[in-house]
C-alpha cells in the first residue's frame, strides 16, 4: 500500500468517557483490537472522571491515551478535551459498557470513506444499531423501542455510539457542558446521524 493510498484511508479515534468502569472496559477494549490490526483505529482516548477502581490502570495497560482529571467531572468538558487530544479526524464516541459487533471496523471505514468521496464529511454522522447482550423479552423490547425512536423521531441513543468527522463536530458546537452532553449533541445532529450495519451491544448489567 503506497503513501497516497494510506492518506486516503479513513482512520478513526475512539473516545470513551469513564468513571469506575473497570469491569466493562475489558470486553469493550477487546472488541476494538481487530480494528487496530487493520489500521482503521489510530488511537483510543479515555476521559476519566475520577475513578476509584482500576479503570485508569486497565486503560493504561490497553495502551490508551488517558485524560484523568478528578476535578473534571463534567461529562461535556471531558469529551471535548478528549476530542482535542484525539489524533484522527474521524471521532467515534463510545460508552464504556458497549461491545461492538465483529466486523464493526469495516462498516465504519466504509461509511467514512464514502463520505469522503462524496465530500459530505461535514454533513453526515453515523451510529451503530442498538442491541442488548442478554436473552429475554425485556432486552428485545428495548431494541424495538430504539428502532421505533429512530424511525419516528430520527433519534439514536448514546449507547449506539457516534461516528462524526471533526469538521461536523466543530460545526455543531462540540459537546455542551453537563451530564447529558452526549444526548444533547445527538439532538443537535438530528437526522444527520445515519445507521451503520454493525451493532453496538450494551453489556448486560453494565
Amino acid at each position: 500500500m503506497g503513501p497516497a493510498t494510506e492518506r486516503q484511508r479513513a482512520v478513526i479515534s475512539v473516545i470513551i468517557p469513564t468513571h469506575n468502569n473497570e469491569r466493562t472496559l475489558v470486553p469493550c477494549f477487546a472488541a476494538l483490537v481487530p480494528a487496530v490490526s487493520t489500521g482503521v483505529l489510530r488511537d483510543v482516548v479515555v476521559a476519566d472522571g475520577g475513578s476509584h477502581d482500576d479503570t485508569v490502570a486497565v486503560s493504561d495497560a490497553a495502551g490508551c491515551t488517558i485524560i484523568a482529571d478528578p476535578a473534571a467531572r463534567d461529562l461535556g468538558v471531558r469529551l471535548r478535551r478528549a476530542a482535542a487530544e484525539a489524533r484522527a479526524d474521524w471521532l467515534l464516541f463510545l460508552r464504556p459498557d458497549i461491545v461492538l459487533e465483529d466486523g464493526w471496523g469495516a462498516a465504519v471505514e466504509a461509511f467514512a470513506a464514502a463520505a469522503g468521496r462524496r465530500g459530505s464529511v461535514a454533513a453526515a454522522a453515523a451510529a451503530f444499531r442498538y442491541a442488548v447482550d442478554a436473552d429475554g423479552a425485556l432486552p428485545r423490547l428495548a431494541e424495538w423501542q430504539a428502532s421505533v425512536a429512530r424511525v419516528v423521531r430520527g433519534r439514536v441513543r448514546p449507547e449506539q455510539g457516534l461516528l462524526v468527522h471533526r469538521r461536523l463536530y466543530d460545526a455543531v458546537g462540540r459537546h455542551p457542558d453537563g451530564a447529558m452532553a452526549d444526548h444533547r449533541l445527538l439532538s443537535r445532529l438530528g437526522r444527520k446521524v445515519g445507521l451503520l450495519r454493525s451493532r453496538a451491544f450494551v453489556q448486560h448489567g453494565g
